[in-house]
């Protein structure tokens, strides 16, 4: 099966029929300026040497010769064979937050939204290691444990929304408590090893309004476990939108029916980053902070997970890129205007009169 290593490549092949288009459409203009000046009929007096199918055919062998350069560039691979190799890799919990605040819109199309986008992007980003998921509001529970299938935590990670936790509320520190269960803290049946190969991510507007979630980054922190955190929003304030079914229907008020607003809290998020000696990145519409916490990732200890069957890809760029070229060699090699020593009408013309 093929399949490519940098697929986002592809997305340049939508240029092609852009630039067809716009070819099409500078031809077509010529042809009217033409028009204007004299009769199509004179066009082969006025032009003698002008060729209708030759400045048709070098435009559609650059933009085939283009789309085999992308493919190239994609690096199409083959599996080839099966081999067993040994996994090693980090622990990685990670925590959202999945708060009414997280529908807010600072961010488009939303925090949660921009949120899991940012989880799936760290996922592709991740190799061998394995991948809790908690989910907190005022409350918080273990959506997936501890698991290296990351399609099965995009599976999952595709269902969370703000209605799986009917208690409202922001409790980072229960939430951080629940991340270090899933490596197996606190749970009688598993001997506990402290190493500095695990991490806890907390996803979150940082607005902690239920327990201390210093004193349990702290916590995470003595055991080996780094707590970093993702800031999600602005800091200027917002408000909080209100749905029926999928039809927002206006916007969150108090008691005395203002408008409650909602704003990014990082002091609280650097704050804890810094009592679980992690590190503290902000996301925004453009920055995603995933760079930062990928490199701290790579840094962790490495354990032994045992032995995994692997599929070993074999590059396969070379053909598209050889017909690239051919394709633009046999460009190069066909002249705009016809060429009087070498017309192949003219010898057509003579072989069929013979």
């Amino acid at each position: 099966m093929i399949h490519f290593e940098h697929p986002q490549i592809l997305w340049l092949l939508l240029l092609i029929p852009l630039f067809a288009g716009i070819w099409t459409w500078l031809l077509f203009r010529n042809k009217k300026r033409l028009e204007q000046f004299a009769d199509r009929g004179m066009f082969g007096r006025l032009i003698p040497d002008a060729s209708r199918w030759r400045p048709s055919t070098k435009f559609a062998l650059i933009m085939l010769g283009a789309a085999f350069l992308i493919l190239a560039l994609a690096n199409p691979q083959e599996g080839s064979k099966m081999v067993k190799g040994e996994r090693i890799g980090s622990d990685i919990a990670i925590c959202l937050d999945i708060s009414n605040s997280m529908m807010a819109e600072d961010i488009q199309p939303n925090r949660l939204e921009r949120s899991k986008r940012i989880i799936n992007n760290l996922l592709n980003s991740l190799g061998s290691d394995r991948i809790s998921l908690v989910v907190f509001a005022g409350s918080s529970y273990v959506q997936m444990p501890l698991t290296n299938d990351y399609s099965a935590v995009k599976l999952f990670l595709d269902q969370v929304d703000c209605s799986l936790i009917s208690a409202q509320g922001t409790a980072i520190g229960d939430a951080i408590e629940k991340g270090m269960q899933t490596f197996g803290y606190g749970d009688p049946d598993r001997e506990w090893v402290k190493n500095q190969g695990r991490a806890i991510i907390l996803i979150s507007d940082g607005e902690n309004f239920e327990d201390d979630a210093e004193a349990a980054a702290r916590k995470a922190a003595s055991e080996g476990i780094s707590v970093c955190t993702i800031g999600m929003g602005l800091t200027e304030g917002t408000p909080i939108p209100e749905y029926r079914g999928r039809q927002r229907v206006g916007y969150k008020r108090d008691n005395n029916g203002n408008t409650v607003t909602t704003h990014l809290d990082e002091a609280t998020l650097t704050s804890i980053a810094h009592a679980g000696k992690g590190i503290y990145v902000r996301a925004n519409n453009i920055n995603s902070g995933i760079n930062e916490i990928v490199r701290l990732i790579e840094g962790l200890e490495k354990d032994h997970y045992g032995e995994a069957v692997f599929s070993e890809y074999e590059s396969r760029y070379q053909y598209p890129l050889v017909a690239s070229l051919v394709c633009l060699l046999a460009e190069l090699l066909i002249f705009e205007r016809r060429n009087k020593k070498i017309n192949i009408d003219r010898i057509l013309r003579v072989r069929k009169n013979q």
